[in-house]
C-alpha cells in the first residue's frame, strides 16, 4: 500500500496541474435542467439510434448526425420540453447518405457533427475520415434527400498525407454556424503531430486548430489556435485522450468549446467533459502557419463554465458519458435560451453506455 501510495500521489498532483478545476465566469452562466436518456433499443426505419455525435435545432426540429458508415444516416427529431424537463424525443425521419457519390466513396465517412444552413435547406457534414488508411477528413453538404451537393476546401496540413500528419480520429470533431450567419467554423479533436503533442496528465502545449471558412465560396478564411486541457483521470489501461468535441459562436469571435476527455480502465466512468468560454478576438491568425510547435503565436483565451462532474449525481447511474454534440434550442419560458447537449454511446461497443439528452439554461451576459 506504501508503494501505491508514492507513485499515485506525485500523479495526482500533476494532474491538477494539466486540468482547469475552478469555475470563475462572469460572461456566461450554465444550469444544468434534465436529463432524457434514449432507450439502446430503440429503432427508427430499421435503424438502431445510438452514435448520436452531432445535435443541431432549426425550424423547430432537431439534427442528430449517427457515426456511422453502415447505413450513414442523420436523424430528425423532435424534442417535447415542459416545465424545464425534456417531456419526450420523438424520432420522425431518418435521412440515408448516398454514399454513391464520387466524393463520398473517396473520402470514407466517418461523421462527427451537423448543423443545418436554414439559407440553403441543406446540412453541413464533418467527417473525420481515415488518417491511417490515407482518406482525407472533409467537410460537405447534403441536401434534404442525403444527396451530396458539395464540400469545403481544406488546407494540405490537414490532409491524411499531410507532412504535419493529424492524428487519426483525431481530425474534423466540431463544427458551429458562425454568429453572422454567414460562414461555418470548423474544430480539430486534437492537434496536428506537428502542431504539439496530445494531451497529458501532465502539462503540455497541446494547441489544436479552429477555422473559419467562408459559406458561399466554401474556403477557409482565418483561423486560431486553441489549447486543450490535460488528461483528468489516470489511464488504469494505457490510453487516454482529450479533445475538442464541439463548438458554437454565441457573438463575434466568442464561442462555447465543449472538451470531452477519456481515460481507459474506468468502465462507464471514464469521461471527464467540461464546457469553455473562449475569447479569440485577439488570437492570431494561424491558417498560413505550417507548424504551431516552435512558432510565436497569440491563442485563444479560455475559462470554465461548466464541468459536468459537478452534476454527476443527477445524471443516470451517475455516469458522464461521451458527450460529444452540442447545440442552442429554443427560449425558455423565463426568456433564457436553452442548451442541448447529445452523447455517442458508440453503440455500446465498449461499455455500458447512454445516449444522454442534456437540457440547460444558459445566461450570456
Amino acid at each position: 500500500m506504501k508503494k501505491i501510495l508514492k507513485y499515485t500521489l506525485p500523479l495526482l498532483l500533476v494532474t491538477s496541474c494539466a486540468t482547469t478545476n475552478s469555475i470563475k465566469n462572469d460572461a456566461v452562466t450554465i444550469t444544468f435542467l434534465d436529463e432524457y436518456v434514449i432507450p439502446k433499443d430503440l429503432k427508427v426505419d430499421n435503424t438502431l439510434v445510438g452514435g448520436l455525435s452531432g445535435i443541431d435545432y432549426k425550424n423547430n426540429q432537431y439534427y442528430f448526425i449517427v457515426d456511422t458508415q453502415k447505413d450513414a444516416r442523420y436523424y430528425i427529431a423532435d424534442i417535447t420540453i415542459k416545465n424545464n424537463k425534456i417531456d419526450t424525443v420523438s424520432f420522425k425521419k431518418t435521412v440515408f447518405i448516398d454514399k454513391e457519390t464520387p466524393f463520398i466513396k473517396k473520402h470514407t465517412l466517418d461523421p462527427e457533427a451537423i448543423r443545418y444552413i436554414k439559407s440553403t435547406n441543406e446540412v453541413v457534414i464533418t467527417s473525420e475520415g481515415s488518417i491511417k488508411n490515407g482518406k482525407d477528413p472533409s467537410i460537405f453538404t447534403l441536401d434534404s434527400l442525403g444527396n451530396f451537393k458539395n464540400n469545403y476546401a481544406i488546407p494540405q496540413y490537414f490532409s491524411a498525407t499531410g507532412k504535419q500528419h493529424p492524428r487519426q480520429n483525431g481530425v474534423f470533431e466540431g463544427l458551429a454556424e458562425s454568429y453572422n450567419q454567414k460562414g461555418i467554423w470548423v474544430a480539430m479533436e486534437l492537434p496536428l503531430q506537428k502542431d504539439g503533442a496530445k494531451p497529458k496528465l501532465y502539462p503540455t502545449k497541446s494547441y489544436t486548430r479552429i477555422t473559419h471558412y467562408n459559406q458561399q465560396t466554401k474556403q477557409p478564411t482565418k483561423q486560431f489556435a486553441y489549447k486543450l486541457d490535460g488528461i483528468s483521470k489516470i489511464p488504469w489501461l494505457y490510453f487516454a485522450v482529450n479533445g475538442v468535441t464541439e463548438l458554437l459562436e454565441y457573438k463575434k469571435d466568442h464561442f462555447l468549446v465543449l472538451e470531452r476527455a477519456f481515460s481507459a480502465g474506468h468502465g462507464s466512468y471514464s469521461n471527464t467533459v467540461k464546457i469553455f468560454e473562449v475569447d479569440a478576438s485577439k488570437a492570431s491568425n494561424t491558417l498560413d502557419i505550417q507548424k504551431l510547435r516552435g512558432t510565436k503565436f497569440t491563442p485563444a483565451t479560455k475559462k470554465l463554465v461548466f464541468d459536468f462532474k459537478d452534476i454527476k449525481e443527477q445524471l443516470t447511474d451517475e455516469i458522464i458519458d461521451n458527450i460529444e454534440g452540442m447545440c442552442f434550442g429554443p427560449v425558455l419560458p423565463n426568456g433564457k435560451q436553452s442548451l442541448l447537449l447529445i452523447s455517442d454511446n458508440n453503440f455500446n461497443s465498449f461499455a455500458n453506455q447512454l445516449t444522454q439528452v442534456i437540457l440547460m439554461e444558459i445566461d450570456i451576459k
